[in-house]
């Protein structure tokens, strides 16, 4: 299994029915394709669709249906179009449930780099400053390193999404919760252990006497 299977899949476990529920482009968008058959969850892309259903299979793509990031989606039962307008209304007046975005760096105080137009490591910020600043809750789905690299570090070197605190981080190593006392590991990856995801990790981590091994279904 892939590192991003493995984050896609836990972030999954935590989308319950009855949630709206926003997808970042790239990594995020691969958490709709593992929902339970049943799970009555409603994604919302930026660009205008609630309802958005696993990616296409090949062949099958729509080219009027995309995600905010150009990429095909499919639209389930009951899915609604609305215009940009509206759909920033639900984002900027706080009903979203859940935004699930990428990451660049997130550091100590839980603060999360997504975006870095100079450098043109992404084409540009687009909706996430609005997400983390709106939804209730901001899952930050990221491979732990870039290249050796930790990615969870004391203090983010390139710009802040927002001044706000995420929820929670899900790499392939580690489920980590930001806090008012640090970063609390509160799983380890499959196969990965506490001593792997601290060394992995430059960013000060709180570590509980139990640290469980993430479940993936």
């Amino acid at each position: 299994m892939s590192a991003k299977e493995v984050i896609a899949r836990r972030v999954a476990l935590e989308l319950k029915s009855g949630m709206l529920v926003n997808l970042g482009i790239g990594l995020p968008s691969m958490v709709a394709n593992y929902l339970p058959k049943n799970s009555d969850v409603f994604f919302q892309a930026e660009n205008g669709l609630i309802g958005l259903g696993a990616h296409p299979l090949e062949g099958m793509e729509d080219p009027f249906l995309t995600d905010a990031g150009g990429g095909f989606v499919t639209a389930v039962p009951g899915a609604a179009s609305i215009d940009s307008s509206m759909s920033f209304a639900l984002i900027r007046g706080g009903h979203l449930d859940i935004t699930v975005l990428g990451g660049l760096e997130v550091d100590e105080r839980g603060y999360l780099a997504n975006w870095m137009v100079p450098g043109h490591k992404v084409p540009g910020m687009g909706g996430a400053m609005d997400l983390v600043a709106g939804a209730k809750q901001v899952i930050v789905s990221m491979v732990h390193t870039a290249r050796g690299t930790p990615k969870i570090v004391p203090e983010c070197t390139l710009p802040l999404t927002a001044a706000r605190r995420v929820s929670l981080i899900v790499t392939e190593m580690a489920v980590i919760e930001p806090t008012d006392e640090g970063l609390v590991l509160r799983e380890r990856g499959p196969g990965v252990s506490v001593e792997d995801v601290v060394k992995a990790t430059s960013a000060r981590l709180i570590v509980p006497a139990d640290v469980p091994e993430m479940k993936l279904a």
